[in-house]
């Protein structure tokens, strides 16, 4: 099937994401738009992933204060200075000091939760589940933790502005967008109360 420019037009528009990269996405699909986003949104994760051990040398502080009371600051990290003072990544940063402020994460990612604090969650949970059947138990006790940790982990978080994307979504579509490993590298919550 043939895609027309106006179709790749508008994924780019859509996505920020380059003019091959959005062609390659409809031809695969037939020209269908949803399924080419599903397409990219799997591709900027596999990008990202292949990235990983790249150097962060460069990038930008943002903060976000909502009503004088509750403040976040984000260090969005990424390779080069190009790319650190482009309006986009900026832009970036300040949604995800917004998106902290309100969601207020205990943590940036899984890894940073102590061993400790899952262990007592396990425990708390296997005394919640002890009347659900023994083969079930676990299985409710991992969704039960899995679903504690989305709510104090960052990346894990849906994105305020767009709940159908979590914040590792949009690190890992920007790492596609822009071509180099984009990643939060500090973070700091203050608040009044």
């Amino acid at each position: 099937m043939e895609v027309t420019p106006q179709a790749v037009k508008e994924l780019r528009d859509r996505t920020g994401i380059s003019f091959m990269q959005c062609k390659k996405a409809l031809q695969e699909t037939n020209g269908d738009l949803e399924k080419a986003l599903a397409v990219l949104a799997k591709l900027s994760g596999d990008i990202a992933k292949k990235k990983m051990d790249r150097t962060l040398g460069a990038g930008v502080v943002s903060a976000y204060i909502h009503a004088k009371e509750i403040g976040a600051m984000v260090l969005l990290s990424c390779e080069t200075d190009f790319v650190a003072k482009n309006e986009e990544f900026i832009r970036l940063a300040y949604d995800i000091a917004m998106h902290a402020a309100a969601g207020r994460p205990l943590y940036i990612r899984r890894e940073d939760v102590p061993q400790e604090d899952i262990a007592m969650l396990r425990e708390k949970f296997l005394d919640e589940v002890k009347d659900k059947p023994a083969d079930m138990q676990e299985k409710i006790v991992e969704g039960k933790i899995a679903s504690r940790l989305k709510e104090v982990v960052l990346l894990e978080q849906a994105f305020i502005k767009d709940d159908s994307k979590t914040i590792k979504d949009l690190l890992d579509n920007a790492t596609q967008k822009f071509g180099e490993r984009t990643d939060i590298s500090k973070l700091s919550i203050f608040s009044v109360r």
